[in-house]
């Protein structure tokens, strides 16, 4: 009997994973979609005869921070939580526990963070102020990616979609590092014991197997609340109590406090949070004299070319040089015109470029041309990778055809 139920049990651990991958992809599609709509409708109102109205909203003041605040840093919270949370389910259940398997997808990711950030700095170097934001173009945003995935390649095998989340979390955590060591210019290190005393006690009840969402949400927002007094980036809380949620089975019928609180959080980030913040953060003029100042700002031309360039270069790059040196597998239906295609959508970096671009460049002339530089590579990715898919889609679909004839 033991024998029998050590045998079933990798394969009980897979089904559940991929379920859980599998609603979590489905998630982040929709999520997407209404993340664009967001993003439009932030357009529209801030091109309109009522922008006035759009940038009182949001430099509304609500207690300490004002809308656009509260938005990035605290509702994205949350969506950092689900980072930390899917960081720790691919460690566990998913491409990060096999380590020759990982090592495409992370290889690839951390080449998608330093080749954008060196092609920023050569682009912006001698402009006075702009290294800060090397940093902007190392992201990639999942929803986005997800959600041009969805519609130029349908058939997306399940192979290319689990390498795409794993570089997104990789990615995202590589980004979340990034905003919690060079972007934190205020530490009141006071408040840091408290945060940890906050977050262990999250850890302690998570490792009891307390399920109550009541036991957390208060250490939650206590957490939350330290860490943003300390002058570290609050979303950090989210992460740090997403990696100290648990994942450790019970019975087959019973999720896992970690599928739970994505089931329940997710589409909570996916519908509102992130749009929020993007209807918050995407509004900026599209005049012609904008655009202009767009395409010739040196900041914004690093911006462009780190992402559609150097994040392409980096993720294909990266992947393929593992590959060759040994280190990496491509794995089973895995392509490499697929990961070709992969690696043009990491050039969208919508929300987490955008809150760098926020931290980098607080003057909000400057923030403004950032977003609009963000905006437009973020197009420019999804209109080629797009393209790409759409072949690939085709091409799919005319293999049984080649293969009867």
């Amino acid at each position: 009997m033991p024998r029998r139920v050590a045998a079933l049990w990798p394969v009980r651990h897979t089904v559940r994973y991929s379920r859980h991958l599998a609603e979590a992809l489905r998630t982040e599609t929709i999520g997407g979609f209404i993340v664009l709509g967001a993003t439009l409708a932030a357009l529209i109102w801030a091109n309109s005869p009522w922008s006035g109205a759009y940038e009182e909203l949001r430099h509304l003041r609500l207690g300490p921070m004002d809308v656009a605040h509260w938005t990035s840093s605290g509702l994205l919270a949350l969506f950092f939580y689900l980072a930390g949370l899917e960081l720790r389910e691919e460690i566990v259940h998913g491409e990060l526990r096999r380590p020759r398997q990982a090592a495409l997808p992370v290889l690839a990711a951390c080449a998608g963070v330093i080749v954008p950030a060196v092609l920023f700095l050569a682009v912006s170097a001698g402009e006075p102020g702009a290294s800060s934001g090397w940093a902007i173009p190392t992201a990639t945003d999942i929803a986005f990616a997800l959600a041009v995935l969805a519609v130029a390649f349908p058939g997306c095998p399940t192979a290319l979609r689990a390498f795409l989340l794993t570089l997104a979390v990789v990615d995202d955590l590589i980004a979340i590092t990034i905003i919690a060591v060079f972007y934190t210019h205020e530490l009141t290190p006071l408040w840091l014991p408290a945060a940890l005393a906050s977050a262990a006690l999250f850890g302690v009840l998570q490792a009891k197997g307390v399920r109550s969402p009541w036991a957390y949400a208060p250490i939650a927002l206590l957490t939350w609340y330290c860490v943003y007094r300390s002058g570290v980036h609050a979303t950090i809380a989210g992460v740090a109590l997403g990696m100290l949620t648990s994942t450790r089975e019970t019975d087959e019928a019973r999720r896992t406090n970690a599928e739970q609180a994505d089931h329940v959080l997710r589409p909570l980030s996916a519908g509102v949070c992130v749009p929020l913040f993007a209807f918050t953060s995407a509004g900026v003029a599209l005049t012609p004299s904008a655009l202009g100042e767009a395409l010739t700002d040196r900041v914004a031309l690093a911006v462009i070319v780190g992402l559609v360039v150097g994040k392409f270069l980096g993720v294909f790059g990266g992947a393929w040089a593992a590959v060759r040196l040994g280190l990496a597998a491509l794995g089973e239906g895995l392509r490499w015109r697929q990961i070709a295609g992969v690696a043009m959508l990491a050039g969208v970096g919508f929300t987490v470029s955008l809150l760098i671009g926020g931290l980098a460049y607080p003057d909000p002339a400057r923030a403004d041309i950032v977003t609009t530089a963000v905006l437009i590579a973020s197009v420019t990715a999804s209109l080629l990778a797009a393209a790409a898919f759409t072949v690939q889609g085709r091409s799919r679909a005319r293999e049984p055809e080649t293969a009867a004839g």
